[in-house]
């Protein structure tokens, strides 16, 4: 078993924070801003110092490629993102192309023999900070999205500036030609912080990924009547307002009653009038809903389509905004995972992802899984997001063995 070193990690860890620095302990690094430009320069400039081959494709993703002894083996991925949400943590994507380059590093440093090429990847956009969707140029490579379509959005802080300008502007335009081939990978190992507290809790080192929990997006609708607040009776109200509020409560106890690892949360409504004098008339939510078995969502479904279609003499309606599939991936990969950390004497979990991720992505279109390493109280996308180096460092250990484990099959 080979080991990184802890104070290389934790250099990069402390380099990387300052690139979009907040002053508060976090970042914001939006893709393709100055701040990500200088973290993107950092990457080129030690991975060409340590002899991998620099490409970008048209879409930004970086591919750093480090020689194996066969020239005509397929390429095995390790990497992440390097943008973040505004006021984010120092964690969240960028630690998953910090320990991929540390293990590269390692296999250089340490001239560790290896068959395939091992290629760092950094994909643009994952987070749709500033320009959505979210898991942009992952999107466009894996075919989930239109190309035209993601180079004609428009940044939230600036109507007219497109991601398309943004891709010109910033230097690491490539070809077409330099996606990844998949009839030419061998398989993709992407590294996360949990950005939850289970981990943590349950003092785990490791969690090996099984896939990414499925997940539905409705929005519902509540309208009544406006009326003045004062003078209106309680009897004779239609206020959308507390109709909604009933229909929640509603929701809650349904969804509390199918499967203790079901997750769901109201994240956006809107009121309106939004006047406190007059009786809201229309209010609207969402509902975000995610659970690793599909058989769970579509219970979720299912009450919502019987739910009363009034409430408190108001109407209700909804519609599905967005839904995902649960993604399972690469069932080798997943037990190369678990054996690593076994073999390190790692206390490592078995876990379903429930945010979202490039490899869920990539899994369409090679062997992928993912390695999580715990986030203390769970934080994530604030500036209280941390995993201490040593939590760091063990998945760097289990990354590098992986990837050397997928090389040998």
């Amino acid at each position: 078993m080979y080991e990184c070193d802890i104070n290389r990690m934790e250099e990069k860890i402390k380099t990387f924070s300052k690139f979009g620095d907040t002053g508060h302990g976090g970042i914001t690094r939006f893709s393709l801003s100055p701040e990500a430009i200088m973290a993107r320069n950092e990457i080129k400039s030690r991975m060409t110092k340590l002899g991998l081959d620099f490409k970008t494709d048209d879409m930004a993703n970086i591919y750093c490629t480090l020689p194996g002894t066969d020239p005509d083996a397929d390429v095995i991925m390790s990497g992440s993102h390097c943008d973040s949400v505004r006021q984010g943590g120092n964690y969240d994507g960028i630690l998953g192309v910090m320990t991929a380059m540390e293990a590269i590093e390692t296999i250089v440093t340490q001239k560790i023999p290896h068959k395939h090429p091992i290629q760092l990847v950094v994909w643009t956009n994952e987070e749709g900070a500033r320009f959505e969707p979210a898991m942009m140029s992952s999107g466009v490579v894996t075919g989930k999205f239109d190309k035209a379509t993601m180079l004609a959005s428009e940044a939230k802080d600036k109507p007219g500036y497109t991601f398309g300008q943004a891709l010109k502007e910033s230097g690491f335009e490539g070809s077409e030609s330099n996606r990844i081939n998949p009839k030419k990978t061998k398989g993709l190992v992407e590294l996360h912080i949990e950005q939850g507290p289970v981990l943590e809790d349950g003092k785990y080192d490791i969690g090996v990924v099984e896939g990414v929990c499925g997940m539905i997006n409705y929005e519902f609708t509540f309208r009544g009547q406006a009326d003045h607040a004062g003078t209106f009776p309680m009897p004779y109200r239609k206020d959308a307002l507390y109709a909604a509020s009933q229909a929640l409560i509603y929701l809650h106890q349904q969804f509390d009653n199918l499967d203790k690892k079901l997750v769901y949360t109201t994240g956006k409504i809107s009121c309106h009038p939004n006047i406190h004098t007059i009786i809201p008339d229309e209010i609207k939510f969402t509902l975000d809903a995610r659970h690793q078995d599909p058989a769970v969502i579509a219970k979720c479904v299912e009450i919502i389509k019987n739910m009363p279609k009034e409430w408190a003499r108001c109407t209700m309606s909804y519609e599905e905004a967005w839904s995902r599939k649960t993604v399972q991936y690469y069932p080798q990969y997943i037990d190369d995972v678990e054996k690593v950390s076994n073999e390190f004497g790692y206390k490592s979990l078995r876990m379903y992802s429930g945010p979202g991720h490039d490899a869920q992505y990539l899994c369409d279109i090679v062997p992928t899984t993912m390695i999580f390493v715990p986030s203390v109280g769970g934080h994530s996308h604030c500036e209280l997001e941390y995993s201490p180096v040593e939590w760091c460092w063990k998945g760097a250990n289990v990354l590098l063995n992986t990837l050397l484990e997928i090389d040998k099959q």
